[in-house]
């Protein structure tokens, strides 16, 4: 989990991902639409990417791609994300991330 905490340090939104993963992508999408510009680590492309992976899964991560952090914080993945648009949540909580501006 130190590897992840390491990743995530002083970046406002971090999401890791897979490069053929169509989730990973809509999630990308959508935070990206709002103005912020995440920091993104393609775990198939990375040398550590399994390290990377089984440390997502023992925080929970289930499945491990995308796993979005904002503000340092684990915030899960696709089901949580999208929970937190429907219910006009995520704007607020890039703002306090500093990611995004208004």
């Amino acid at each position: 989990m130190e590897v992840v905490t390491r990743m995530v340090a002083d970046r406002p939104v971090v999401i890791f991902s897979r490069a053929t993963c169509c989730m990973s992508h809509t999630i990308k999408t959508l935070i990206s639409g709002f103005g912020a510009n995440p920091t993104v680590f393609e775990l198939d492309e990375l040398q550590e990417g399994q390290q990377v992976e089984r440390a997502l899964q023992r925080m929970g991560c289930k499945p491990s791609v995308p796993a979005v952090f904002i503000g340092q914080q684990l915030i899960g993945g696709p089901n949580q994300i999208m929970t937190l648009q429907v219910k006009n949540q995520l704007v607020p909580l890039l703002i306090r991330a500093g990611a995004i501006w208004i």
